[in-house]
């Protein structure tokens, strides 16, 4: 009866600890890249990574054509064909240059913004306000106001 009682806590810690296991896995294997989580009175989050000066078009790699999609990703891969280098001079709000991402247009180098609103919805409005004639100074305060706010979290 006594190594009864000792064994029940024994198998309650060893449960315990794989499901702590299993769970601090999981949260490993998600692909999607979030913004950090602030509190109401917290200073607002940092800025990602982007260029501030008009770079060289011939320095700029590739997007990826437009034709490849449908839908809303096709106009937002259109938008990073005809102001690539005002893409490069804002920051992405998913906060992928963790993974390397040098601006919004890295973005669309590959098939990231495909799967990502903020990268979509990002691009769409830098088109809407390049249209307006914004500059792009302007449109990457625009974007900062709009997603680095401590309310849009």
């Amino acid at each position: 009866m006594q190594s009864k009682n000792k064994i029940i806590p024994v198998i309650t810690l060893l449960v315990g600890l794989w499901l702590a296991a299993c769970n601090q896995s999981a949260s490993h294997t998600t692909t999607q890249h979030h913004p950090p989580q602030v509190s109401p009175t917290a200073v607002a989050p940092r800025v990602p990574a982007h260029l501030t000066a008009l770079p060289d078009l011939k320095s700029l790699a590739p997007t990826l054509p437009p034709e490849r999609f449908n839908g809303k990703v096709r106009k937002a891969y259109q938008v990073a064909r005809e102001i690539p280098q005002t893409l490069t001079q804002l920051p992405c709000f998913c906060y992928c240059d963790t993974i390397g991402h040098k601006s919004l247009h890295t973005c669309y180098e590959d098939e990231h913004s495909a799967g990502c609103d903020v990268c979509m919805d990002s691009a769409l409005i830098a088109a809407e306000l390049k249209q307006q004639g914004r500059s792009d100074a302007e449109i990457r305060s625009q974007l900062i106001a709009k997603y680095n706010s401590p309310n849009t979290h």
